[in-house]
């Protein structure tokens, strides 16, 4: 078993990781070293039920909170200035955007028009997000405060 691995056990036991299919197999076998490369982490359920202002509660803080800076910054500021604004629907497209794919990377490439975006998430959302990542108005971005 590859130490990488040996490392996470813990870790997957501790948020629960073991009710993913692939990552219950590879804790299972332990005689072979373990490719963790391809492995996705669970993401958060968009689908359960919430209502309006807690669904937008939660986007304002994931948002803000991402794995990666760039992403943090885009998006944080994004939400606040569109977020509470938008209809339910609007709200749950930039709930899937932001919490389906298990990559910020490919988010961020979408945003940046380096990659296409994908079809299930090329929508008004998507086009918002292009725009302000774009920054036309050459505006000093800064996380905001906290609630």
């Amino acid at each position: 078993m590859s130490a990488m691995f040996r490392s996470i056990r813990p870790l997957c036991a501790t948020v629960n990781l073991a009710r993913n299919p692939t990552v219950a197999a590879l804790m299972s076998d332990t005689s072979k070293p373990v490719d963790t490369t391809f492995l996705e982490i669970p993401t958060y359920n968009v689908d359960k039920p919430q209502t309006l202002d807690t669904r937008k509660a939660r986007l304002h803080y994931q948002s803000r909170k991402r794995g990666m800076l760039e992403n943090g910054l885009l998006l944080s500021t994004f939400a606040k200035k569109y977020l509470d604004g938008f209809n339910e629907e609007q709200t749950i497209m930039y709930d899937r955007l932001i919490n389906s794919p298990s990559n910020d990377w490919d988010i961020f490439y979408w945003m940046i028009e380096k990659q296409p975006t994908p079809k299930e998430f090329d929508n008004e959302i998507m086009s918002m997000l292009k725009k302000h990542a774009k920054n036309e108005d050459r505006a000093s971005l800064r996380q905001p405060d906290l609630f």
